[in-house]
């Protein structure tokens, strides 16, 4: 319904094309593109919360924390805390480089990206996260009963499943996919100390929407109409960076929340199992 009417209007022949060479033949808009790729999410999301209530009899809320209600404003200290250090990254690579981030800001194209951004984006991390950190991992952690596999199993599964973004395409495997895979870990670390997915909910979403609004690249997994396209993309110097900023996320938090980290290496009771 989205695309009709590019295709009607640039006469496409559409069996003919993939979805990479359709989108680029018939000149749809960045915007646009970006709601065909996230409005998949937003059906995910519903059918597999559905899903789980229907097969297993558990709430979207048990699947996110073992409680009855979801802890809110977890999710927006999150955002906000992740949204904050990467406004100070780019703040940093632009003093440092500033002849790397190109700026391209047009308000006409921006503003319909930012409600575009923070209306479909949540859907897209929160699926992933429901998927990876609450269902699988509460899976795992009822066949395992180990907090080490509830972290690396799914973290990994989580990395390996972007193996088609196009950023693994330009960079190569073993430059791209262990950011995805630390990612994942990064995610189920927090989740397995705080138990609950909240936190990695609301930082997944602050990462994207940043991305989506401030800066994009050529190989960027989302193209969008940001505020800075960075010119040259180092891998290694972006995983450097991810692990500063996933260490001190979980130093802010572990200091806010108290978490106790020697549980990483205890058995996970029955009734934890279920609450996690």
């Amino acid at each position: 319904i989205v695309i009709l009417p590019y295709i009607l209007k640039a006469g496409v022949d559409v069996a003919l094309s993939n979805p990479t060479d359709l989108v680029n033949a018939l000149g749809i808009p960045l915007n646009v593109q970006l709601i065909i790729a996230l409005i998949p999410f937003a059906v995910g999301l519903i059918t597999i919360a559905l899903l789980v209530r229907g097969m297993h009899k558990r709430t979207f809320s048990e699947t996110v924390n073992g409680r009855a209600k979801i802890r809110w404003n977890r999710v927006f200290t999150g955002f906000a805390v992740w949204f904050l250090l990467m406004l100070v990254f780019l703040a940093i690579s632009y003093i440092v480089d500033p002849a790397n981030l190109r700026i391209q800001f047009d308000a006409r194209q921006f503003i319909p990206l930012l409600v575009i951004a923070l209306l479909l984006i949540p859907f897209q991390t929160t699926f992933e996260e429901y998927v990876f950190r609450g269902y699988l991992a509460q899976g795992i952690a009822a066949w395992t009963k180990n907090r080490w596999a509830v972290i690396l199993i799914p973290g990994i599964l989580f990395g390996l499943m972007h193996y088609s973004n196009p950023e693994v395409k330009e960079f190569g495997f073993w430059l791209s996919m262990p950011q995805y895979i630390m990612w994942g870990i990064i995610f189920g670390l927090i989740a397995v100390l705080d138990d609950g997915i909240e936190l990695p909910i609301g930082i997944h979403a602050a990462n994207n929407i940043f991305a989506c609004l401030f800066v994009t690249h050529k190989a960027s997994a989302l193209q969008t109409p940001a505020i800075f396209e960075q010119l040259k993309v180092d891998p290694l110097s972006d995983m450097l960076g991810l692990l500063i900023a996933g260490a001190l996320t979980v130093f802010i938090f572990s200091r806010k929340y108290k978490w106790d980290f020697r549980i990483l290496n205890r058995k996970m009771e029955q009734a934890e199992e279920m609450e996690s």
